[in-house]
């Protein structure tokens, strides 16, 4: 009779370690939308306020561009 193997326990997802390559591809081949504001605030009177929203995808030749030669959006 064999002796039962012992296996380790999967790592929890805040133990892995991911190298920053790898986490780059994942996120560029699905695409990754950023949003976030910023607000510049003296004596509680807005001086600045930046919106930021971004889209960020990998490119590939595969895939045709929507835009066409002049820069307008294709059907």
């Amino acid at each position: 009779m064999t002796a039962p193997v012992a296996r380790a326990a999967p790592e929890p997802l805040a133990e892995r370690r991911i190298a920053l390559v790898d986490l780059l591809d994942r996120l560029l081949a699905g695409g990754v939308v950023l949003s976030g504001d910023l607000t510049l605030r003296i004596a509680d009177v807005d001086l600045v306020r930046v919106d930021l929203k971004a889209l960020i995808s990998s490119v590939s030749e595969d895939v045709p561009s929507p835009f066409g030669p002049g820069g307008e959006v294709g059907p």
